[in-house]
């Protein structure tokens, strides 16, 4: 008897972690995003401008892929005649990574194993997550940004698709 007990504990917990993990499968669009400049306190607000573009998808095999692309770039005429400058302002305009996640129903893992920007490959980039009502809102920690290097915590805010 005594060791039944432990089992139907795990088995209850695994339950709950597993359900969480069912809500996150799936295509999720990006609905807003805000970022906090650690050192000045500056908030970048993406719905002041132009709203970032933005998928995140979960698939039940354990991988992801998250793309973004914030601001309006001039569209180039063509790849051939694309600048030099034109092709940086395009790179910087973007968040672009895949890999493997894992998901405990408050913190999310993504295990970057392929990205636009090589200085994420290889790490492990960590989101606290909170539901609001049908919206998933992601806060990262204190990092880098991506965009500029100066020390920032975003939060960003995804709409499920499918």
């Amino acid at each position: 008897m005594r060791a039944l007990i432990p089992a139907i504990g795990i088995t209850t917990l695994c339950g709950q972690v597993l359900a969480g993990e069912e809500e996150i499968h799936g295509t999720w669009k990006l609905v807003s995003e805000q970022t906090k400049i650690l050192d000045t306190g500056e908030i970048i607000d993406s719905t002041s401008g132009t709203v970032p573009s933005g998928y995140v998808t979960y698939g039940k095999d354990g991988r992801m892929m998250c793309l973004i692309v914030r601001g309006v770039s001039p569209k180039p005429d063509s790849l051939a005649t694309m600048t030099d400058q034109q092709r940086s302002a395009l790179f910087r305009s973007m968040i672009a990574y895949g890999g493997t996640y894992n998901f405990d129903g408050s913190t999310m893992q993504h295990h970057v194993d392929i990205s636009w920007n090589e200085v994420w490959t290889g790490t492990t980039q960590i989101r606290d997550v909170r539901r609001d009502r049908d919206k998933l809102v992601y806060t990262t920690r204190p990092a880098p940004s991506p965009v500029d290097g100066r020390m920032a915590v975003s939060t960003v805010i995804w709409e499920k698709v499918t």
